[in-house]
């Protein structure tokens, strides 16, 4: 087991406790940057590349006492940037942001002036976010105002990547060599050459800064009294002048490579779900085998240097976000997910001696960041899904558990590479993607029980007042079941057309706008190309549209099948009329909604069957529908905490749900509605093809008793075994009773390091708004399997 050091423990405290605060320094800098630079002459890839150059020219160097894995994203931890060329932030933002009770960042009096006099005045207007909106049709507005679909590049940038083996193995002299040999092999194009020379700047740049923190940590030695950590900084100023531009060769030097390279993506642009490392005991095994057997890493040194690296991830909150994109996604976390296990590249069984090294970090730091999951093979031991479950019985809410069989055949229907896929894996909450080849977009959500809701109402939204989707029909009309399934298939197709269109615009705007070639360089193909990373470098190209709602708008059509249509005990008439007054002196009828009518989640096949039709549905109106960047969309499953917004935007529906109350997440059944146990749970979302999906999220709930019977651990193995044998995704699980959670809502002073799974990541408690607090409470717990 890892025994945490003082410095470690120091550096843990000190992130923990340090604030979110707002820093103007990067907004500064590129306004700078571009006031100096508006000659319309300099193409925009090269005029990017500067920028990129200037901000790392100039930024803060921020080394903390004691730290061995140098680079901030600020001055300070936890000092977060803004991005004013995606996203302006108005000066009521920053009163916002400064003042809410929940996710706040403090804003320093000159922030706000910095912002007043510089940063408002010259990006007014010209933020990609001011861009997309000037272009999206009215259609697109009016369905994104109802609640239909949120949009994910509305305040950040795209960038659902993870780094591939290439990476570690390289270093960017080596990626320089190859932008020459590409020069030298590609048509003369200007535009190519224009890219290839972007990012070649970019490559310059990062070994530039790299060598700043070079030379800090030797002015540092120079005054260091203690003569252990003069040693510590001069061989940090060593490392940091061989990489990030050579391969690195220790696993220091690969912790210290890749965290140039991670501050490199996100100080560039702010990635959606943002960057990380992947399969990192895959990454660092070889180097720390070597070392072992030469004896040039303790055991000690070893754990010294993996405590940094977590630290550093958890030194970064998520850039700030506002309105809708807060709401459907508001956390600290920025979904850093480190994945473990799994497979080789030629199949074999990938867990070893550095998956469980890791596995103790995670228990022993016990942090936000970076979020943890473990790929599950029919090829890995027992023994490691045991070691998890040390882990995830103490109610951290990590790691998440995946399938790895099913990860491949995704990505083989995909059309990857058996090879690439198997060296892919999760990023984010749990989307799917072939590490360092591929460039998979995260578009937004899609608020499927709302387009329900507007089914029965014949296109109408009666929150909004506007007749926003298609006539397809008054519910009282239709006199078979089948008829409605038809009328909402229409409108699902009608909106995830207006989505993809959407989709479209944006990603052209940044294709023109805001190339990124940092990134670009990192991600097989674009050198080969000569091609950015936003325009469709990449080897591999793919935009979601996440699905919401799955359990929610199953047993809205269980219940419209079962009491309306099959058995007649409403008409269509009364339900309209019930929901219409929010089941406000019709508790009767609620009662026979929510209790006596089949519900998703227990191995019923009269509600589970119009899961599967929901599925198709979906399915069918997305995918294969092509985008901008050579590639096409495709379809996930999975909410962050769009579900609770969502909620708020929809009525009360056919299955008793009261209006405003979040929808059921992921691909769970809605909350309290299973009561067979959780292998029925599993049964029921089995029935769905997850392999024609990037991802599905399955959220299931423990007691902390359910630990106390010494077969826990088989039994909960053999959960997870059957589920992936079923071919389901991914299963997540919450240990905390109800009881517990209550307190802490009452108390949240006694519970300020209380831990739970949300969506696709874990958060403190307390930092949750009072509807998804509300919400977690409500899952199903499970004390038996």
């Amino acid at each position: 087991m890892m025994k945490m050091s003082d410095r470690v423990r120091r550096l843990r405290e000190q992130s923990i406790n340090a604030v979110e605060t707002l820093s103007v320094e990067r907004a500064r800098l590129i306004t700078e940057f571009y006031r100096s630079t508006d000659d319309k002459s300099l193409p925009v890839p090269l005029r990017r590349a500067m920028a990129f150059e200037y901000i790392l020219k100039n930024k803060v160097i921020c080394i903390n006492e004691g730290e061995l894995i140098v680079g901030e994203r600020g001055h300070a931890p936890k000092a977060t940037p803004t991005y004013p060329e995606i996203c302006l932030h108005s000066l009521k933002d920053l009163d916002i942001l400064d003042s809410r009770e929940k996710v706040s960042f403090r804003v320093p009096v000159k922030v706000r002036e910095i912002y007043r006099d510089e940063i408002i005045p010259y990006w007014h207007g010209k933020s990609s976010r001011d861009r997309i909106m000037g272009l999206l049709p009215a259609e697109w507005k009016e369905a994104y105002e109802a609640g239909i679909f949120t949009e994910f590049q509305e305040q950040r940038a795209p960038g659902h990547t993870v780094l591939g083996h290439k990476i570690f193995s390289k270093g960017l002299l080596e990626l320089k060599s190859e932008i020459e040999d590409s020069l030298s092999k590609l048509n003369r194009s200007a535009e190519k050459i224009t890219e290839l020379r972007a990012m070649s700047i970019a490559c310059d740049a990062m070994i530039m800064y790299a060598g700043r923190h070079a030379d800090a940590l030797t002015e540092l030695a120079l005054h260091e009294p203690s003569e252990t950590r003069r040693k510590e900084l001069l061989e940090m100023a060593e490392i940091s002048r061989k990489v990030p531009a050579h391969a690195p060769e220790t696993v220091h030097e690969m912790l210290q490579h890749y965290w140039f390279i991670h501050l490199g993506v996100i100080t560039e642009l702010n990635p959606w779900d943002s960057f990380n490392p992947g399969r990192l005991d895959q990454h660092l095994i070889n180097v720390y085998e070597k070392e072992s057997s030469q004896g040039t890493l303790s055991e000690e040194k070893l754990n010294d240097l993996l405590g940094c690296f977590w630290i550093k991830f958890n030194n970064h909150p998520s850039p700030p976000k506002i309105g809708v994109t807060a709401n459907e996604s508001n956390t600290y976390t920025d979904f850093c997910l480190i994945n473990l296990g799994g497979v080789k590249p030629d199949g074999t069984d990938a867990v070893n001696a550095m998956t469980y090294k890791l596995l103790d970090v995670i228990k022993e730091m016990r942090l936000l960041q970076p979020g943890s999951m473990v790929q599950i093979s029919e090829k890995n031991p027992d023994e490691f899904i045991h070691r998890t479950l040390d882990i995830i019985r103490t109610g951290f809410g990590q790691p998440s558990c995946f399938n790895t069989e099913v990860m491949i055949e995704e990505l083989v229907k995909q059309g990857k590479s058996v090879e690439d896929a198997r060296r892919g894996g999760a990023s984010g909450c749990v989307e799917v993607g072939a590490f360092g080849t591929e460039a998979y977009w995260l578009t937004g959500y899609f608020n499927l029980p709302k387009i329900l809701e507007l089914t029965l109402y014949n296109g109408f939204d009666a929150r909004t007042g506007r007749q926003i989707g298609l006539q397809t029909g008054d519910f009282s009309d239709f006199t078979k079941f089948e008829q409605f399934i038809d009328a909402f298939r229409l409108q699902v197709e009608y909106f995830a057309g207006i989505k993809i269109n959407g989709n479209n615009l944006i990603a052209n705007v940044f294709a023109t706008e805001l190339p990124v070639p940092f990134l670009s360089l990192l991600v097989e193909d674009c050198i080969a190309k000569g091609m950015d990373y936003n325009a469709g470098g990449a080897r591999y190209n793919t935009s979601y549209i996440q699905g919401v709602g799955l359990g929610s708008v199953t047993d809205m059509l269980s219940s419209i099948k079962y009491n309306v249509f099959d058995r007649k005990i409403l008409t269509a008439a009364d339900l309209i009329t019930a929901m219409k007054e929010n089941f406000a002196g019709y508790e009767e009828m609620q009662y026979q909604l929510i209790y006596k009518t089949p519900k998703f989640g227990n191995d019923d096949d009269y509600a589970d069957d119009q899961a599967v039709q929901v599925f198709e549905i979906y399915h069918n109106a997305v995918t294969g529908r092509p985008d901008t960047r050579n590639g096409v969309h495709r379809i996930n499953m999975l909410p962050t905490t769009s579900h609770v917004y969502f909620g708020s935007v929809t009525g009360a529906t056919p299955d008793g749900r009261n209006a405003g109350v979040p929808l059921s997440e992921g691909i769970s059944p809605s909350q309290g509605a299973d009561h067979n146990g959780p292998t029925a749970v599993i049964r029921s979302v089995s029935k769905i093809d997850h392999t024609r999906t990037g991802g599905t999220l399955l959220n299931q709930k423990f007691s902390p008793s359910f630990f106390d019977d010494e077969d826990s651990y088989s039994n909960l193995t053999a959960l997870i075994r059957s589920y992936f044998h079923l071919k389901g995704h991914h299963i997540q699980f919450n240990v905390v009773n109800a009881a517990t959670l209550r307190d802490a809502r009452k108390h949240p002073e006694r519970y300020r390091d209380l831990i739970v799974r949300v969506a696709g990541y874990s958060d403190y408690f307390n930092d949750l708004g009072d509807d998804l607090q509300n919400e977690i409470i409500r899952r199903t717990e499970h004390e038996t399997i």
